[in-house]
């Protein structure tokens, strides 16, 4: 699988463990966030990401800053994302599963990383259910970016 990652500086060591682990278990990591601590703004690369995932570069995306909400925020403004903050297994699993989402948004300062690896694996190995209450739920989101 192709995974679009993207970090501000408050989640740098969180992106390069996961985005080892991913690497390590033979997925495509297309990094697009900063390996540094000094201070960037996180829209700049919530909106990296999205391009990634829009344009079919990636099958989905991870996005972390520290807490992972104003990253998700900002990815949430982008017409045909739908990223969820997850700070548990069982939020990743529905969030696929009923929304179809296609990020993920992490927090370095509020989830501890073996939780976020597994949050990751629950996020990328669940598909979307398919189930029409879902459907159509998703496509009055869709008509909320119109």
């Amino acid at each position: 699988m192709k995974i679009a990652m993207a970090n501000d500086h408050g989640a740098t060591t969180y992106k390069l463990e996961i985005k080892k682990m991913l690497e390590e278990e033979g997925h495509t990591v297309i990094d697009c966030g900063t390996d540094s601590e000094e201070s960037v703004d996180y829209p700049d690369y919530a909106k990296a990401c999205a391009d990634k995932v829009l344009s079919k570069e990636a099958d989905l995306g991870i996005v972390l800053c520290g807490t992972g909400i104003g990253i998700s925020i900002a990815a949430n403004k982008i017409k045909g994302i739908r990223c969820g903050l997850c700070t548990n297994t069982t939020m990743a699993r529905l969030t696929r599963e009923h929304n179809d989402a296609n990020i993920l948004a992490l927090g370095q300062r509020t989830t501890g990383i073996e939780t976020c690896k597994d949050i990751v694996h629950a996020f990328i190995e669940t598909p979307f259910s398919n189930g029409p209450r879902h459907i159509q739920r998703i496509e009055k989101i869709k008509q909320l970016e119109k």
